[in-house]
């Protein structure tokens, strides 16, 4: 279950970039997982609930914002939403040509005091 140490890594680049600005607190991080990424979201949220107790994070807000997956279909010219990586264009069955969204993972944004 890597999703254990990425949640250990967030905290960690947390804290150091509090130590870096001189913040005491942080009160909210904000936190991208796409669909696609490979990281499976609610494990990844129950790591981080698991382990922000008594880190930087445990009264900071954790906003995680989902991103879909979504794909380029160059037969058919059409942007379509996929659920998992090897969806096919919902019009012509094809696999998507390029991926376009939902690969992300990273901190979007700290609010530090």
């Amino acid at each position: 279950m890597h999703e254990f140490s990425l949640a250990v890594e967030v905290i960690s680049l947390a804290q150091r970039e509090a130590e870096r600005n001189g913040a005491g607190t942080i009160r909210e991080i904000s936190i991208e997982v796409g669909d696609l990424s490979g990281v499976e979201a609610d494990a990844f949220e129950s790591a981080l609930e698991l382990l922000v107790k008594e880190s930087i994070l445990e009264n900071s807000v954790i906003a995680i914002v989902r991103i879909p997956g979504r794909g380029f279909c160059s037969g058919c010219n059409l942007e379509f939403e996929m659920k998992f990586r090897m969806a096919a264009c919902p019009v012509c069955k094809c696999f998507p040509s390029k991926i376009s969204g939902g690969e992300e993972f990273r901190v979007v944004s700290l609010e530090v005091d």
